[in-house]
């Protein structure tokens, strides 16, 4: 190796002075360790980037292909938990282009040609979006199958419907788990749609004014599988956090229907109500009390919808009233949505295990199904015999004393 292939800069953006080590350590914060979910993603970039860069004349046939089998011994190391980020890396972006000039040494220092790590960082998080919210549809299918199933079993039992949380007239175990079939396929709707909004490539759009050289964004594009280019190159970094919060909008509202759902089986599976049954399994017990068996998962599935609404709020509340353009604060917005993914995915798992394993007391339905819930059919069977509504309304009031 040549004596000026073995120079490997530790920081993308090193100009040669040094930067006191306590602002290096905020400026970084803990991307590098977040990052660690986005290394497959930054290589998949890098290869169509390679690869593009091939197509215009700027690395040959050899250097790409070398640049490829790089990047994808990358994907297989951070495959088996041995890529490392390190603090000083700042990122996963300058770990992997270091380890490619330690690894190929001047060609792998042309990686970065003819791109920034602002839309290196945009192109990596998109196709990480993508992925994620495909796992929440997955999950979110998969519940609307527990639900159908419990339906299934379930359905034909009565039991009391409650408005203003006093019983109102006569409900099922049908109209109660179809309630919730149908959020869910709204849900769907709701991050199908978020899903195509952000499904847009901003590769080559360098800082946010693009790049002084030809290159061709459809190539890297179609290479990605974006169904199109996000042309603007500044609002390609004024959409940082905008798309964010929109996915995080289509998970709070998941989220909204996992939290009714937890607290209806927290209220009927309570003794006074007996409606559900929860297994011993899916419950936790107190370190005091021996009789105790809590619907902890339900509890935080509960809580987790708030949480989330405060990741929402968060994000928009970090990207407002900047100037357009990148600005540093967008890196405040990658946690929030990570961890957003995270707990909507686990939610959504719990939430099929539980629709699976919970059940229903018939008998304890039924008892709940007490004279008060039938009066307003009691008022329209005297409807039917020719009494105006507001009469039989009163009458069927007074019976019920």
């Amino acid at each position: 190796m040549a004596p000026e292939e073995k120079a490997i800069f530790v920081k993308l953006w090193d100009k040669g002075y040094k930067i006191n080590k306590e602002i290096d350590r905020f400026s970084t914060g803990n991307d590098y360790i977040l990052d660690r979910a986005l290394v497959k993603y930054d290589c998949m970039a890098s290869i169509a980037h390679a690869k593009m860069l091939g197509k215009v004349g700027i690395l040959s046939k050899s250097e790409v292909g070398q640049l490829e089998r790089a990047l994808n011994e990358i994907i297989d190391l951070d495959k088996k938990g041995r890529f490392e980020i390190k603090q000083e890396d700042e990122d996963c972006h300058t770990a992997i282009e270091n380890y490619l000039t330690k690894k190929l040494g001047n060609v792998g220092k042309k990686i970065h040609t003819a791109r920034s790590r602002n839309d290196q960082v945009a192109v990596a998080l998109r196709l990480y979006y993508k992925a994620e919210l495909a796992k929440c549809e997955k999950l979110t299918e998969q519940l609307i199958s527990a639900f159908r199933l419990f339906g299934k079993k379930y359905g034909s039992i009565k039991m009391p419907g409650y408005t203003h949380t006093r019983k109102a007239m006569p409900s099922s175990i049908a109209l109660w788990s179809g309630a919730f079939i149908e959020a869910m396929e709204d849900d769907l709707k709701l991050m199908k749609n978020v899903h195509d909004l952000i499904d847009q490539s901003p590769l080559g759009t360098g800082a946010g004014y693009g790049v002084p050289m030809e290159i061709d964004r459809e190539f890297t594009a179609k290479e990605l599988k974006f169904k199109k280019v996000q042309n603007n190159p500044i609002y390609v970094q004024n959409s940082r956090g905008k798309f964010e919060s929109a996915i995080i909008g289509s998970l709070s509202m998941v989220m909204l229907d996992l939290n009714k759902m937890a607290q209806d089986m927290i209220v009927f599976s309570m003794p006074e109500f007996g409606y559900f049954v929860i297994p011993q399994d899916l419950t936790t017990g107190s370190s005091m009390m021996p009789q105790k068996k809590n619907p902890d998962p339900l509890e935080i599935m509960r809580a987790n919808y708030h949480v989330i609404n405060s990741y929402e709020l968060q994000t928009k509340e970090i990207v407002s009233n900047l100037i357009s353009g990148y600005n540093k604060d967008f890196q405040l917005t990658k946690e929030p949505i990570m961890r957003s993914f995270e707990i909507v995915e686990q939610s959504l798992g719990v939430a099929a295990i539980i629709v699976s394993k919970i059940k229903v007391d018939k008998k304890r339905a039924a008892e709940g199904l007490t004279n008060e819930v039938y009066a307003t059919q009691k008022a329209y069977s005297f409807v039917k015999k020719g009494m105006p509504f507001r009469d039989a309304y009163k009458k069927a009031a007074e019976s019920g004393k």
